[in-house]
């Protein structure tokens, strides 16, 4: 039987529907159905559609496991930090396209591009993002680092990072 609801705020409520909603969101892009994603993680299905939905009921360790297998990452922040935008100085500019021969981590990772020199903002991020595991970080160039930072400050909104 599972445990009873915390008493929660309507911001707690969609709060929590947010979080699932990015874990579904994170679960249909990799292209994972529900099944394998609640057995790869431990849980039965029925929590998984739960944990989707929000339900405040589903454990912090159920949310955690299904994080872990879908690669996500959480990020705690304070209403202050939320409102606080980083600025991007000069170096920080993100070009309209950005070539792959400048930045030799991004060439790197996208390997299975074929017959593109060049790549929009949105596409690099979301190669970096996908593959970020492979990221040779200690060897990132000092401006792809700037890059890298400019395009999670840009796009990072839309990144498969959970920001609570």
């Amino acid at each position: 039987m599972p445990a009873k609801s915390p008493a929660n705020t309507p911001t707690t409520a969609q709060r929590a529907r947010a979080f699932g909603a990015s874990i579904r969101d994170r679960r249909k892009d990799l292209g994972v159905s529900a099944i394998a994603a609640a057995e790869s993680a431990g849980m039965s299905r029925v929590t998984w559609y739960r944990l989707e939905k929000g339900e405040p009921s589903v454990t912090m360790g159920a949310y955690f496991a299904a994080m872990d297998v879908l690669e996500l990452e959480c990020h705690v922040s304070t209403a202050a930090q939320k409102t606080a935008q980083p600025s991007l100085d000069r170096e920080q500019w993100i070009p309209a396209r950005i070539s792959l021969e400048d930045f030799p981590q991004l060439k790197k990772l996208s390997w299975h591009v074929r017959g593109v020199s060049t790549l929009s903002p949105q596409e690099a991020f979301d190669i970096y993002e996908r593959n970020r595991r492979h990221l040779d970080v200690e060897h990132l160039q000092e401006h792809e680092r700037q890059l890298l930072l400019a395009l999670r400050l840009a796009f990072g909104n839309q990144s498969h990072a959970i920001s609570t």
